[in-house]
């Protein structure tokens, strides 16, 4: 075991870091499937306390694809094709813009905006934009994932509004964040970061993770829809209120 965990410790982790880390990534993985949304922002917020701030968004963007990917692979059949495609040509855009832009945007101002902008499609209904204009929705939220590392709140308020049954919501979020975070990682890795290092850890929590969406998708089959989502709503709401205390709390 002990031998494992070395081969898994990256600069300046400790073996009980990695352990952490693991155990999230299998937890973030199986409420993602079980609610719709979630596990990313989960896994975002241990590593932001655990992982070197140079490191975090490129790491967690790679095991996000990992997680996302093999949910994807797990529930293809159920994923909505025509609106995977044209939300795609949105994603290279918004890779492309963010890669060069978001990096200084001001992040307070973003995250109050955004999350009062979530708040409100929780509360009322998403804009009849983000259903129709899907090119626009997927450039805007490749942006912000550049800028914020855990896009799922914003890809998921884009499903929401297609107004998908629970299978065909969790499976179509998965493959537009799936491409998603691997243009994301490309773009970070071409603009210089290392991935070697890190390529043990990522490798352990996508395990992790699959290992999560296969237990979380037990829980999704038993599941209505209408429950799913109520479920996804108030994950929605609670992201989107962490968003803007924390976007407040650095201007104060």
């Amino acid at each position: 075991m002990s031998d494992l965990l070395a081969l898994l410790l990256p600069p300046d982790l400790s073996a009980a870091v990695v352990l952490v880390l693991m155990a999230t990534s299998f937890a973030a993985s199986f409420i993602t499937v079980s609610f719709g949304i979630g596990g990313g922002g989960l896994m975002l917020a241990v590593m932001a306390s655990l992982v070197p701030p140079v490191a975090l968004v490129p790491v967690h963007g790679v095991v996000q694809f990992g997680s996302n990917a093999g949910r994807t692979a797990m529930m293809a059949r159920h994923i909505r094709w025509p609106s995977v495609v044209r939300f795609g040509a949105g994603i290279v855009l918004g890779v492309v813009i963010g890669a060069s832009v978001a990096v200084s945007l001001p992040a307070a101002a973003v995250q109050i905006g955004v999350g009062v902008f979530l708040i409100w499609t929780v509360l009322s209904h998403p804009p009849a934009w983000m259903r129709d204009w899907p090119l626009v929705t997927g450039t805007l939220t490749s942006i912000l994932s550049m800028f914020f590392g855990a896009s799922g709140p914003f890809v998921n308020t884009y499903v929401k509004s297609l107004n998908l049954g629970r299978h065909a919501h969790v499976a179509t979020a998965a493959m537009l964040l799936s491409g998603q975070h691997l243009l994301k990682s490309v773009a970070f890795g071409a603009l210089g970061f290392a991935y070697a290092p890190w390529a043990g850890l990522i490798a352990a929590l996508i395990l992790c993770g699959l290992v999560g969406t296969w237990s979380g998708r037990r829980v999704l089959n038993r599941m209505t829809d209408a429950r799913f989502k109520q479920a996804l709503n108030g994950v929605l709401l609670l992201l989107s209120a962490r968003l803007v205390w924390e976007g407040v709390a650095s201007l104060m």
